[in-house]
């Protein structure tokens, strides 16, 4: 962790995520929000160029300056970046994986992180292992101290919300291949309930466009480095293809992460409640904040709380979609960390593009339901819950 301000934490996380460092700030007049730096170039007071802070967009602006700043302190980053969506972000860190590397990862992945490894190991040599991450045992397996450069982990794991024990992870990679990186994608617990860099993890990314946002309304991709040379590296991938995050999306995301703390209690909430009506009507229901889930505990110790993202288990395919589509305010869609509740099949949707066949092979249920629990009153959410399985055929307990 950096020892200046930017990256130390001075109050509660909920306090953090609400106050600007002024010190981050770029603007003489002290504006209470942040100005927009809507401009792609910077003028320059020398003839060879130098002079200013900033020159052009691409390399930095001064609105970009102010979210990552704000989020390497939220997330106890050495440096953090912003970039153009989550998957960007997880290419950006590709490009420190060279050919003849490999690559370890869980057997239950989001679709589009998949379907990135799966280009990787096509087009760039690059082996992939798929295992699962939640056996520490399998992952120590296929650790190589020469050709290992990722360990790349969700926790919990989309959709099926299994977790993995980041902590010792991080230790025994570490310990067993010390070239290897580290890496956790932490979008569904977001840095206000996970710090994965405080674990051990080198490198923690999140799809900006979830609950550091919350509504929606923009692109993002966020990445934090536990050192300054793992940075250096990410940045210099950044400024040479031009990912950076435009100047109008940083204000909106900065916007956003100001809300996160009130968002995602009530989003949690109102989960926990949605997690035990579903269990109590006999499904199977995959959700860290219930007892039943197999590493209930150990979640525990990871998170500050279960957050806000269940699936659940019907066991026949036409009865989901039958309950899907009777939602009413739950509103099919893909993504997660939304103010207003979603609902999906996931392999119909956010992880069709892993052939079927592989999602048999790592026993993804085809019937399986996400859903992604927003703001609402919570009686509400649950009666169009109760009036959609009803209306599915099923007999519904009260």
């Amino acid at each position: 962790m950096a020892d200046d301000n930017s990256s130390t934490s001075k109050y509660n996380i909920a306090t953090e995520l609400v106050f600007i460092d002024s010190e981050a700030v770029k603007d003489n007049y002290n504006a209470a929000s942040v100005p927009i730096y809507q401009t792609a170039t910077f003028k320059q007071r020398e003839a060879d160029g130098s002079g200013g802070e900033y020159d052009y967009s691409r390399s930095g602006n001064p609105t970009r300056t102010a979210v990552e700043a704000h989020l390497a302190k939220i997330m106890k980053a050495e440096r953090a970046f912003v970039v153009s969506t989550g998957m960007t972000a997880l290419d950006v860190i590709l490009r420190l994986v060279k050919t003849g590397q490999e690559i370890i990862t869980g057997d239950d992945l989001y679709g589009g992180t998949n379907r990135l490894l799966t280009y990787v190991s096509q087009y760039n040599g690059v082996k992939v292992h798929n295992v699962d991450t939640t056996d520490v045992v399998q992952i120590e397996q296929r650790l190589d101290p020469v050709k290992t450069r990722l360990v790349l982990l969700e926790s919990p794991t989309n959709p099926l919300i299994k977790i993995a024990d980041v902590r010792r992870v991080a230790d025994r990679v570490h310990q067993l291949c010390p070239s290897a990186l580290v890496v956790v994608d932490n979008t569904m617990m977001s840095p206000y309930l996970q710090n994965t860099l405080d674990m051990g993890v080198d490198i923690e990314y999140h799809s900006g466009t979830k609950y550091l946002s919350g509504h929606h309304d923009l692109m993002a991709g966020v990445i934090g480095c536990r050192s300054a040379q793992v940075a250096e590296q990410l940045y210099f991938v950044i400024n040479s293809n031009g990912s950076g995050l435009g100047a109008f999306d940083c204000w909106l995301l900065l916007r956003g992460v100001k809300t996160l703390a009130i968002r995602m209690e009530k989003q949690q909430s109102n989960a926990i409640l949605i997690a035990d009506f579903l269990e109590a009507q006999g499904f199977r229901v995959h959700y860290p904040g219930l007892q039943s889930h197999p590493r209930y505990e150990l979640h525990k110790s990871l998170a500050s709380g279960p957050g806000a993202v269940l699936s659940f288990e019907t066991g026949d395919v036409a009865l989901s979609e039958r309950i899907v589509e009777a939602a009413r305010l739950w509103s099919i869609s893909v993504s997660f960390g939304c103010v207003n509740s979603l609902i999906s099949m996931p392999c119909k949707m956010s992880h069709s593009s892993i052939p079927a066949e592989v999602r048999k092979q790592r026993q993804l249920p085809e019937d399986l339901i996400r859903l992604c629990v927003g703001i609402e009153h919570v009686d509400d959410l649950i009666g169009d819950l109760t009036n959609a399985l009803q209306k599915a055929g099923v007999q519904v307990k009260h």
